[in-house]
């Protein structure tokens, strides 16, 4: 019997949290978190982002997985509880790569 694998991209991930955000908060770990608001979920995005830094300079390549996919799932938390649609990061993302990487920081040092 082989196990079918479930790939999630962002934009599913998005869809995932939005969904547990209206769930009960005894139920979803995802609404527990949004109910302690802003802050707190700010909060979890730095650690997460510490631990996949220190994972990267480890030799452990699982452990870098698994903590890069902690930090994207506690992007779209506070994404979600900050009301900001993955639509308008991939916009943002999209404005920057039109242009080289310097000439973008270049102009951002400008305004």
């Amino acid at each position: 019997m082989s196990e079918t694998k479930s790939r999630v991209d962002l934009d599913a991930l998005a869809t995932i949290v939005a969904q547990r955000a209206r769930a009960d908060a005894g139920s979803s770990y995802t609404r527990s978190l949004i109910e302690k608001g802003v802050a707190k979920c700010a909060q979890k995005l730095g650690e997460e982002a510490v631990e996949t830094a220190l994972a990267a300079v480890s030799a452990d390549t699982k452990a870098v997985v698994s903590e890069a996919a902690d930090l994207l799932y506690h992007l779209a938390v506070l994404l979600q509880v900050r009301g900001v649609p993955l639509e308008d990061v991939y916009d943002e993302l999209g404005r920057r790569t039109a242009q080289s990487g310097l000439e973008e920081k270049a102009a951002r040092s400008r305004d």
